[in-house]
């Protein structure tokens, strides 16, 4: 053995601990995440450059010879504003506060896009058609990828907690960015030659609320019971969560059908309960034909015995994975509701709230997609004490399954992607206010069941957004595509109501697009792959929208609704090289409705320039003229270019009487 003098010891540790001691002291970095190497600013408008600094110090910034002086306010926030830049670089942009400086390389300036929405925009490229050659083939350095970390909050951040980084498109970073993201930009840069930034921020199964922000929801005047829970959430989250439980039961007790006394968060009261199979799981396996191929609620209930003892302990309720949303509560308290099917729950409970004797834990389950229900083997729930006992909950649980008539109920608002606000705080403001050159938004199939106020959601969230990211913000809306089985005869449809209320949204807005996919879904899968496609449809509408191209953004649009004697004749506009017809001589789709639900007819169609002149039985007293109208149409108007006639409900004008015209 070697040995050494006390001093080259000391020495020795010195220069293992010194740098360690040295970079947990280092400050923190001046400019916000947005801003670090390889990084895209937006061209052509004053670039905002914000982050933090010690409270009252001047920051001085400096890009491509532009040199511009901030100060950091009361909490440390500042923000500078560069002079315009035209597309290029790459530049370095430098922060410098006092003895302190940040130094950020690689830059370009371009045209920046905010990627967002539901599993259809973060539909990553390996997942996407012709994977491994897209993957294989990827690198462009004038295209950078920033993926925004999924988070949810109850509050808005200020910036991200995970680290974060802009990546040049490469094999390795493209694999697993959203395909329709990554296609979109680098088909648009076929015909806008600039470098192009794309930021991702997408959430699978998240609905339009939950990315819009809690001031804007509030403006609409629905949500005000939700928004007061969710901010007592943010300080009590026990409390937030009882009150909600009592929201939630009113929500139950209004409905039409429920008795009084129908309690199931107090245990049996009304409805047929039976007793569940005691290795529960997803419950279309439980062999209940009613369940084979069930979307909805189920109600679970089961009791634990506790002595005097246990019951005067603290207690956490812990539930295995639920598929894919529950409402729990424990002796008719509510104490917790957890979107998503992965992972298990912990629900701290209320003091006081256990009893000596039988306790009751009632689960309403909400089941939107394939299986459903509660995971088990049942000793994958128990009861935690605060002593480290562990009770299962194994006594045998009941179940009770809810009509689907009787609708969803609400959600949490503080769920993740299911919730109110929660993406907004948690991915959307931690962006902060970075220069954009419009938005991409893919979302709605989470929100079908609610079409009827989708168009006020998607308005609201469009507003919010441009006051965010600046007034006037494009938003590119790709329209729901095909999904399911085919129709044999006119149906209502929730996927062609919501279609609509897109469709409508976009039509009052010059700086709003619609991307028509009702020909690029897959009937089979909820997540079509063909996202190049998808991709040249959202550049050529950028092209038209953002860029003010004279192109047709879209296939062809009804402009007017007219009768013509017993016809009637549908008039199109934005149609490239005319109207054709795929597979026959007219296209099909088209329907000729009266005022009630059943009374659409399939009408015959024919093609004349750019009309559609349409007839069917009883077309004299049609209403409406609808197209493309189900889950998944069968439906065959196109324009020369390729690109189809959206879905579209319109009325039609009423007969005129002769005798009263004159």
């Amino acid at each position: 053995m070697i040995r050494r003098p006390l001093h080259a010891w000391l020495a020795a540790i010195a220069a293992v601990l010194l740098p360690v001691v040295a970079t947990a002291q280092e400050a923190p970095p001046l400019l916000h995440a947005m801003f670090s190497d390889h990084a895209v600013l937006q061209r052509d408008r004053p670039i905002r450059v914000y982050g933090e600094a010690p409270p009252g110090a001047s920051v001085r910034v400096e890009l491509a010879g532009r040199r511009v002086r901030a100060r950091a306010d009361g909490d440390g926030h500042w923000e500078a504003t560069v002079p315009a830049l035209r597309a290029g670089g790459p530049y370095e942009l430098v922060a410098t506060a006092g003895d302190r400086s940040q130094r950020v390389r690689d830059v370009l300036v371009g045209d920046v896009w905010l990627c967002s929405g539901q599993s259809n925009m973060e539909l990553q490229v390996w997942r996407a058609l012709d994977a491994r050659a897209e993957i294989a083939g990827a690198g462009n350095d004038r295209i950078r990828l920033f993926t925004v970390p999924q988070v949810a909050a109850v509050a808005p951040r200020a910036t991200f907690d995970q680290p974060v980084e802009w990546q040049p498109v490469s094999p390795e970073s493209v694999r697993e960015f959203s395909a329709a993201c990554y296609f979109f930009a680098r088909e648009l840069q076929k015909h806008v030659d600039v470098p192009m930034g794309l930021v991702e921020a997408a959430w699978g199964g998240s609905r339009i609320q939950a990315w819009t922000s809690a001031p804007a929801l509030r403006r609409l005047g629905r949500y005000d019971g939700e928004l007061d829970v969710l901010d007592r959430y943010a300080v009590d989250p026990v409390g937030a969560v009882g009150a909600w439980g009592e929201l939630w039961q009113a929500w139950w007790s209004g409905l039409e059908g429920i008795a009084a006394d129908d309690r199931p968060w107090e245990g049996e009261g009304g409805g047929q309960w039976r007793d569940a199979p005691a290795q529960l799981g997803a419950w279309e396996h439980w062999g209940v034909p009613e369940l084979a191929d069930f979307n909805g609620m189920v109600w679970y209930l089961t009791t634990v015995e506790l002595d005097a003892a246990q019951a005067a302990q603290e207690a956490v309720l812990e539930l295995g994975p639920a598929d894919e949303i529950d409402m729990t509560w424990v002796n008719g308290v509510g104490v917790g509701s957890t979107y998503g099917a992965g992972a298990g729950r912990e629900y701290p409970l209320p003091a006081g709230l256990l009893r000596a004797g039988a306790n009751t834990v009632s689960v309403n389950v909400l089941d939107t997609w394939r299986d459903g229900g509660l995971a088990g083997p049942a000793s994958a729930h128990a009861l935690r004490l605060a002593d480290g006992t562990r009770i299962p909950l194994d006594r045998g649980w009941r179940y009770r399954v809810v009509p689907p008539d009787l609708g969803d109920p609400p959600r949490a608002p503080w769920q993740s992607a299911a919730g109110l606000s929660t993406l907004y705080n948690g991915m959307i403001a931690p962006i902060g206010r970075y220069g954009l050159r419009g938005a991409l938004w893919y979302q709605g199939e989470s929100n079908t069941f609610e079409h009827a106020f989708y168009g006020d959601l998607l308005r609201t969230l469009r507003s919010d957004w441009r006051e965010r990211f600046g007034a006037g913000l494009p938003l590119l809306v790709v329209q729901l595509p095909n999904f399911g089985a085919p129709p044999t005869r006119p149906t209502e449809s929730d996927w062609a109501r919501m279609r609509e209320a897109q469709r409508a949204v976009a039509a009052e807005d010059d700086a709003t697009g619609l991307v028509v996919t009702i020909d690029i879904g897959d009937r089979y899968d909820i997540h079509p792959t063909n996202k190049q496609e998808l991709a040249r449809r959202l550049a050529r509408n950028a092209r038209h929208v953002v860029y003010g191209e004279a192109i047709p953004p879209s296939g062809p649009v009804p402009r007017s609704v007219a009768r013509n004697g017993d016809a009637v004749v549908v008039e199109f506009g934005d149609a490239s090289d005319g109207l054709v017809a795929y597979g026959a001589d007219g296209p099909i789709g088209f329907e000729l409705c009266g005022q009630t639900q059943d009374s659409c007819r399939y009408a015959t169609a024919s093609i004349r320039f750019d009309r559609v002149t349409l007839q069917a039985p009883g077309a004299h007293a049609a209403t409406r003229v609808r197209y493309c109208w189900a889950d998944s149409p069968v439906c065959t108007l196109f324009d020369g270019a390729g690109l189809p006639a959206g879905p579209f409900e319109l009325p039609v004008p009423p007969m005129i009487d002769d005798d009263h015209a004159r």
